[in-house]
């Protein structure tokens, strides 16, 4: 009898079906943009945002079946308050028509409205809409009143789309404005199932995209998602682009240099586990754009851009990122720097510290990869965008297929 007592409750668990273990859901950063206070032509007539929807066109890199945006007033001097947003599919990479049986109500504290305090950001409550990898979504904002100070990415290389009035649910908005900036929207973040994880570039125009086709996704960052979403060892990697054209290490150039938004752009990401580092070259071409300089500030600023490479790398690493340094690419003949042999051994001796052991985690040798054989110290010419300085798109492509994706397993 004791035996067929203990054999019945085997034999019940043997028929019973299987329980599936319970999902361990995280939020991963799936795109971001890194959001300034815009300037001269960057910037908007001052009443243009106030009663206008702005819809703009963004796309993860990593899939999920929940999202939330993130809002921004990080260059505002008082409260924003907006009116409403929505999330939908965008019907094309181009344009602001959209899906509207996928339109969604973007809620905040349960509230169709939001009041953003200044310099910060806000997270939209989470909604349910599964999303693939380059997933084409619009995010459209309805300004109420016009900015105390306009937050913006002006290097978006993505059209977006403004019109005056309240236009939140239209299929499409006829008549609207086209606008090549984000405003007012610094990511969106996907929920997933599956462990995973984001990679932050961050850097200046080179890894912004100066140079690649305005809604064609042709940026070096974007040719490393889609080989990262390709290969099924890497498909829980997202990567988030946190270029600044002009951006610089240790000065603020257009937008806040890289020390300063260390924290908001790459620190504070959902899940970010590695950091790619192209920063330098403003840095190098700055010094002496206007007048030659001694070689005791030459060697100054060698110094300076090494000590924040090791600020950074250590403020990363404390956080758990393993930090991947990429060498600053040639630019003689740049006719916006007009670069000179003094600029070339600056570029020389922060790459050989870059490229040293031990220093950063992991080396990008962008440099060897764009330069020209014939003459090391310009850009490949047919990677050159033309002005000596940016890549051109096959030039982008060819940094995104070049990156070992080994380094991020």
């Amino acid at each position: 009898m004791r035996i067929a007592l203990l054999l019945l409750p085997l034999a019940a668990s043997a028929a019973a079906p299987a329980v599936a273990a319970p999902c361990a859901r995280q939020w991963v950063a799936g795109w971001a943009s890194a959001q300034m206070a815009p300037t001269g032509e960057n910037r908007l007539p001052p009443d243009m945002l106030e009663d206008s929807t702005l819809r703009q066109i963004i796309r993860s890199s990593i899939a999920g079946g929940r999202v939330r945006v993130r809002l921004s007033n990080v260059a505002g001097s008082r409260s924003l308050h907006l009116h409403g947003a929505t999330l939908s599919r965008a019907l094309a990479a181009k344009g602001s028509a959209i899906d509207a049986k996928s339109l969604l109500p973007l809620r905040f504290d349960g509230q169709a409205d939001v009041t953003i305090p200044p310099g910060a950001d806000y997270l939209s409550d989470p909604v349910s809409l599964p999303v693939q990898p380059f997933d084409n979504l619009t995010v459209s904002i309805h300004f109420d009143e016009g900015a105390s100070g306009q937050t913006s990415h002006p290097g978006s290389r993505a059209t977006s789309w403004l019109l005056k009035g309240d236009h939140l649910g239209d299929a499409a908005m006829a008549g609207a404005t086209a606008v090549e900036h984000w405003f007012s929207l610094s990511a969106l973040e996907v929920e997933t199932c599956k462990p995973s994880a984001a990679i932050v570039a961050l850097g200046d125009s080179i890894t912004d995209g100066r140079g690649a086709t305005t809604d064609g996704n042709d940026r070096w960052t974007d040719n490393l998602a889609r080989r990262l979403q390709a290969d099924s060892r890497t498909r829980h990697l997202s990567i988030i682009n946190q270029g600044i054209g002009g951006n610089r290490l240790l000065d603020d150039g257009l937008g806040p240099n890289a020390l300063a938004r260390l924290d908001r752009d790459v620190l504070a990401q959902p899940g970010v586990r590695y950091l790619i580092l192209l920063e330098g070259i403003n840095d190098i071409g700055t010094l002496t754009r206007e007048a030659p300089v001694s070689d005791a500030q030459h060697a100054r600023l060698v110094s300076r851009m090494i000590g924040a490479y090791r600020q950074i790398i250590a403020r990363a690493r404390g956080k758990g990122i393993k930090v991947i340094g990429a060498t600053i690419m040639p630019f003689m003949g740049s006719a916006y720097y007009h670069p000179d042999a003094r600029n070339e051994a600056d570029r020389q001796a922060v790459n050989q510290w870059i490229r040293q052991p031990g220093n950063f985690d992991a080396v990008i040798d962008f440099d060897r990869l764009m330069r020209d054989p014939a003459r090391p110290d310009h850009l490949r010419p047919r990677f050159d965008v033309g002005d000596s300085l940016h890549p051109s798109p096959e030039g982008y492509r060819a940094m995104g297929e070049a990156i070992p994706l080994d380094l991020f397993r």
